[in-house]
């Protein structure tokens, strides 16, 4: 007889558990509360956002370049068009990974309705038409996902504000952007929206990307006032207001008025309605669901990953999580190991990074050693006529073992994954030293940097080993 797993959500993580799972021998049934299925990834996240930053980093592009008898000219923007052609992919990813699954997997059944908790094995669904269906399972997997939280501002509640889900499909272009939120979709987006013309404003509490390598932030600050973009740092937000037409937002550093609000300042789990008690789930003070390294939650036989539980928030964690829950359901042993974990924010440049920071190794008790290479040295960087930016390497002093990596470069995204798996694989200053990087490449600029550790890199040929 087949083992039953009760999956909550559809998103990332629920299929790569539910794929799994059938390949192990289960029988799987899947529980959607909303309209669409696929998660926050394929219809609000990670496809459209990327698609709306390239388009209007594009735009950016044609008006901002060094490049000689190439006349930079301003492009005229059609948003509503690009916001077709954005949906359009989103519609066609979420069938081609989603519901394509479902209509070719006889062993994956979806139940439509609002889940929550009888008691650890039986769930009850609150179903559009009112009825009520009860599912018992062997297993229960959860992974519901988050949603952006509302910070508490005297005001806000009762304005037309928007979260990145409104923001990504707005047709119009607004005058003026304020971004309230200082980490990864508040400056993705905030910048998006001032490469396709707009007057933006950030407003953050502390830094920008506080929880990094200052020098990231610094950089990052910088690069975004070259671009005309205002930038409040340390700055906090009193009282919002709208008067039908345009928001204004108090400070401690002074009032700003604009036509739209961009809130994003975090995400929390959506967990309130799945009576998580009633089975004796444990969750943080976030009620994020509390989980192990095998994705197990406080009660045996129910597991929980992806953005609802308290793993790091990315969708490759996700869908990795899911799988391994998967395996462990059906009476694996499998793990998932978070310590080198690689991090890409889609600015321009872009903000990449896996391991410890240089402050973080040694708030850690580790000896190290770094070296921060700026990006005037590295030849792909000057072809490209784009020398924002630098790549930085942490290592132990006594062995040389590459403990974390930071970069701010154009194409960061694409450099991360050598650093990534030359911490995998345990490799040394020297030995990153010493591979052979093709050239012209930005990923050339980890060579480089690992040299500085010990010669002056100015004063080698253009691809001297």
């Amino acid at each position: 007889m087949k083992m039953l797993i009760a999956i909550i959500g559809s998103g990332s993580s629920a299929f790569a558990a539910a794929i799994k799972a059938v390949e192990e021998g289960a029988q799987v049934t899947m529980i959607e509360g909303g309209n669409v299925i696929g998660g926050t990834c394929v219809n609000t996240g990670c496809v459209p956002s990327k698609i709306f930053i390239r388009g209007a980093y594009i735009a950016h592009l044609q008006g901002h370049h060094d490049f000689r008898g190439l006349p930079p000219n301003t492009p005229n923007i059609d948003r509503k068009a690009m916001v077709t052609q954005q949906q359009e992919w989103v519609d066609n990813l979420r069938h081609a990974k989603y519901e394509s699954i479902l209509e070719s997997n006889p062993d994956i059944q979806m139940v439509r309705g609002i889940a929550s908790f009888k008691n650890a094995n039986t769930l009850r669904i609150c179903k559009a038409d009112a009825t009520e269906q009860e599912i018992q399972a062997d297993r229960i997997f959860i992974a519901v996902g988050a949603n952006a939280t509302r910070p508490v501002i005297p005001g806000l509640a009762d304005t037309p504000y928007w979260t990145s889900t409104e923001a990504l499909i707005a047709e119009e272009i607004p005058r003026h952007v304020i971004v309230l939120g200082g980490s990864v979709v508040a400056l993705e987006l905030a910048q998006a929206f001032r490469h396709l013309g707009a007057k933006v404003t950030i407003i953050a509490r502390s830094t920008l990307l506080s929880k990094k390598d200052p020098e990231i932030g610094t950089g990052l600050k910088a690069a975004f006032e070259c671009e005309g973009i205002v930038v409040m740092t340390h700055t906090s937000t009193d009282a919002i207001s709208h008067d039908g037409k345009l928001f204004s937002v108090s400070t401690n550093n002074g009032e700003i008025r604009g036509d739209k609000v961009l809130v994003a300042t975090g995400r929390q789990a959506n967990t309130a309605a799945l009576d998580l008690d009633k089975a004796g789930i444990k969750t943080d003070k976030r009620g994020a669901i509390i989980v192990d390294d095998h994705m197990r939650t406080s009660v045996e036989n129910i597991y929980a990953a992806g953005d609802c539980s308290n793993q790091p928030q990315f969708v490759y964690v996700a869908a990795a999580a899911g799988t391994r829950a998967a395996r462990n359901m059906m009476g694996d042993d499998a793990t998932i190991d978070l310590s080198i974990m690689p991090e890409v924010v889609f600015t321009s440049p872009q903000v990449a990074t896996v391991g410890v920071s240089e402050q973080q190794a040694k708030a850690q008790g580790l000896n190290v050693d770094s070296r921060t290479l700026e990006l005037e040295n590295v030849p792909r960087a000057l072809a490209n006529f784009d020398t924002r930016g630098f790549v930085k390497l942490v290592a132990e002093k006594d062995t040389g073992r590459i403990v974390g990596c930071q970069v701010f470069a154009a194409e960061g995204g694409e450099i991360i994954q050598t650093a990534v798996l030359a911490m995998s694989n345990r490799m040394t200053i020297q030995d990153l030293a010493d591979q052979l990087f093709p050239y012209l490449t930005m990923v050339e600029s980890l060579k480089l940097c690992a040299q500085t550790f010990y010669k002056d890199v100015t004063q080698l040929s253009c691809c001297a080993g």
